[in-house]
């Protein structure tokens, strides 16, 4: 594997000095930052629910967004 050398800004660098690992490289610790970055498109939670699961959640959040919207009108009132 080859290296790289980059320019960061000396406080990208103190940044990275203070969260470092004992004995970890940066190079292991800007894999380990960025590999919990990575998010999962919303296609990964499709069908993570069963029917009857998602349904009382459909019914729950309409009651959420029922009673904000009587609390909004309230306040405007």
């Amino acid at each position: 594997m080859g290296t790289k050398t980059i320019s960061i800004m000396d406080d990208a660098y103190d940044l990275l000095l203070c969260n470092k690992i004992e004995n970890e490289s940066f190079s292991e610790e800007i894999r380990r930052i960025l590999s919990k970055k990575k998010t999962n498109p919303l296609s990964h939670y499709f069908g993570i629910l069963s029917e009857k699961e998602a349904e009382y959640m459909h019914k729950d959040l309409k009651k959420i967004r029922e009673y904000n919207l009587k609390q909004l009108k309230q306040r405007l009132l």
